[in-house]
């Protein structure tokens, strides 16, 4: 039995005997905290959304068996070392407990039940789910999608605009992909305390419940506060454990390779053209259950590349998809081995060491001891390709599978260290294609310089900082000739405006809306009508195909295009007549939770009074992104803000969007919001006597 206890945010802090009964509390707490939640996220991997929610997940299930999600996760279990097979398979027990005593009561069930008129009975989980969930956190986080949307872009457009849209050409102006995470490390040198410290903020969609958990984990053998993803077991991304501590971000590596099959039609199923010939392709049949709807067929295909992930298209007398390699699939290996090894960390160098066994997605990792050790690593799988083969889809039928490559590089850290998703400077670990923009790097290592800040009580500063990466490049776009007197003053209002993304700052509204006019010309302009073709890949794909997304992330490039430079200048000044009215940043710019009810008609999804300002954008530090030229709504941005001391572990910062449980009608339930709109983390705590006791676990 572990004993729970719980603090004024009602955050649990699980005690347990060993780690096994840790792993096992865990599970149970979360279930109950977190039981709709864990419960999407596992149909989700297993492909049977639809089974709960009907047609609104139809098209994610499609995704997810076309991928084999649930079979990797199967092999993933199968295949890790005994220890870490215990560990997850006693997480997964703890979950069936909690589930069955209280999350299978969570408010969403019945809401679907009325909704619908018949009764959702979740099914006891297994022992590989777990490890489900942790794929299907990863399983669209990689850059494969933007593969295919360059796949898209030459297809209607041609080969050249690739590098248009992915901003190569203007002195590093990178401008894809989007999302990312910020993290900063400061040796002693430069605090008050002389012990390092870590910071940072992971990116992500603001989903409803927060997609991170704050938890504390404690038993003879460790204790250890972090960040955990709801229904996986430990904290795989942001953790103090006393003596060492760990922050990740996401190395925009080029991890999954994608292939453009070619395949016809065969006996019982179809081939594949592949470097030695044409192959049998394994087929696997399933039927989705749909719940209010009727059922769906879908082939699975898998070549000796990997799965095809996307829809069929005829050619001529043959047909086309496009496979993808999964290292987690090939390799039979979700990282899971990595878990219990950081939990265990009692140095940097033991957090490198645990994170040399992760595989997907490849990660910038920060860690730090109290020997005053400062490390910068990065760590992962990667096929090992030169980076001009990372651009395409390779043709199935001429490239051989890469051999795996794993760069488990760390580098002492001597004063600040600070990632951001940008390209590094260091070739070895340069393992992508496109990366964000250098901005929030550089905008974060200049705080650092100007604010010098020695202690985590000093970093909101740096979280809210709402300097626009991209505003100088877009406003030497703005008209400079006679205007309407409307017009006009907007544009001395941008011309005097600080370039800071501020909820209260007229400008800032002007130059957004401005900014959302321009996407939306430029996405009509007629040199980009073929991009608005079906692209084919399969719904699930829509959202790296929408052509005012990739053109807002690329605006500054394409509004010096040939094909399209002529009509700046009368596209910019509509754009700012169009803008002129616009108020505050703020009025517009407001947060955006997204719940799965939402997709569902006739359900009135949790969250709509959540819809407060926000300042920040898309390409500050402070990073609350919309999509310009669709809507000015945050619907992502730092899902998390988390600041170790390791000088003193209560001195120590981290907070979430909304709150530590996933009921709505909890007071927990988005009782962090203010503070964090506020950028005020609250303190962490581990003085036992200052919280308060919870239920016990039932486990032995």
């Amino acid at each position: 039995m572990a004993k729970i206890s719980r603090d004024d945010f009602g955050i649990p802090h699980i005690r347990a005997a060993d780690a096994g009964d840790l792993a096992e509390a865990q599970g149970e707490v979360t279930a109950r905290d977190r039981g709709w939640q864990i419960e999407v996220d596992r149909l989700r991997a297993s492909g049977r959304l639809s089974e709960l929610i009907g047609p609104a997940g139809l098209e994610w299930d499609v995704f997810a068996r076309r991928a084999r999600l649930d079979d990797t996760a199967r092999r993933a279990l199968r295949g890790a070392d005994a220890e870490t097979r215990a560990f997850v398979s006693r997480y997964a027990a703890g979950v069936r407990r909690g589930m069955a005593s209280e999350g299978h009561r969570a408010a969403e069930f019945g809401a679907l039940d009325e909704a619908f008129g018949d009764a959702f009975e979740p099914e006891p989980w297994r022992d590989h789910d777990p490890l489900g969930v942790l794929h299907v956190a990863h399983a669209l986080f990689s850059t494969f999608p933007l593969v295919l949307w360059r796949e898209h872009v030459a297809s209607t457009l041609g080969e050249a605009w690739i590098d248009v849209f992915a901003g190569y050409g203007d002195g590093g102006d990178e401008t894809a992909p989007t999302a990312g995470s910020n993290a900063w490390a400061l040796h002693g040198s430069r605090t008050e305390s002389g012990m390092p410290l870590l910071a940072g903020d992971p990116h992500r969609i603001f989903e409803l419940p927060g997609v991170y958990q704050q938890v504390r984990l404690a038993c003879d053998e460790f204790d250890v506060v972090g960040l955990a993803f709801p229904g996986v077991p430990g904290v795989p991304h942001f953790g103090h454990a006393g003596d060492a501590a760990w922050g990740v971000t996401n190395a925009m590596a080029h991890s999954v390779d994608v292939f453009r099959e070619r395949l016809r039609p065969a006996p019982g199923g179809y081939e594949s053209l592949g470097p030695d010939g044409w192959r049998s392709v394994d087929v696997e049949r399933s039927l989705i259950r749909v719940r209010g709807g009727e059922p769906v067929e879908v082939e699975a295909l898998e070549t000796g590349r990997g799965p095809i992930v996307t829809e069929l298209r005829p050619d001529g007398d043959e047909l086309v998809g496009w496979s993808i390699r999964l290292p987690a699939r090939a390799e039979a290996d979700l990282g899971a081995g990595a878990l219990l090894p950081l939990l265990r960390a009692r140095s940097a160098a033991d957090v490198v060491a645990a994170f040399e066994r992760w595989v997907d997605p490849v990660n910038r990792v920060l860690a730090a001891d109290r020997t005053g050790t400062v490390l910068s690593g990065t760590f992962g799988v990667v096929p090992d390709r030169p980076r001009a083969q990372r651009r395409r889809a390779l043709r199935a039928e001429r490239a051989e599978p890469a051999p795996d490559r794993t760069p488990s590089r760390a580098a002492v850290v001597e004063e600040v260290a600070v990632d951001a998703n940008e390209r590094p400077a260091d070739p070895a670990i340069d393992l992508g294609w496109a990366y964000p923009p250098p901005h929030r790097a550089s905008r974060i290592r200049a705080l650092l310089d100007e604010l010098r800040p020695d202690s985590a009580a000093e970093f909101p500063a740096v979280w809210g900082d709402t300097a626009s990466g991209t505003a100088e490049a877009l406003l030497r776009f703005l008209p400079r000739g006679p205007l309407s007197p409307t017009a006009a003053a907007a544009r001395d209002a941008l011309l005097d405006w600080d370039r800071r993304m501020d909820a209260a700052s007229p400008a800032a509204g002007i130059f957004a809306a401005w900014r959302a006019a321009l996407v939306r010309a430029v996405s009509a302009h007629t040199a980009l009508a073929p991009l608005h073709a079906p692209h084919g890949f399969g719904a699930v794909f829509d959202p790296w195909m929408r052509v005012a997304g990739q053109v807002a992330a690329a605006l500054p490039r394409l509004l010096t295009h040939p094909s399209l430079a002529a009509d700046v200048d009368a596209m910019s000044e509509a754009a700012l007549d169009e803008a002129a009215a616009s108020g505050e940043w703020g009025a517009a710019h407001r947060l955006l939770p997204l719940h799965v009810l939402g997709a569902v008609p006739g359900i009135e999804a949790p969250g709509g009074g959540l819809d407060v300002m926000l300042s920040g954008d898309g390409d500050t530090v402070r990073c609350t992104g919309s999509t310009p030229g669709v809507t000015d709504r945050a619907w992502r941005g730092s899902v998390a803000r988390w600041a170790w001391d390791l000088a003193d572990r209560d001195a120590s910062l981290w907070s979430v969007p909304f709150g530590a449980s996933g009921d709505p009608a909890s007071p927990h339930f988005a009782d962090q919001l203010d503070a964090w709109v506020e950028v005020r983390p609250q303190r962490v705590v581990t003085d036992w006597a200052r919280l308060r006791p919870d239920r016990p676990t039932g486990g032995s």
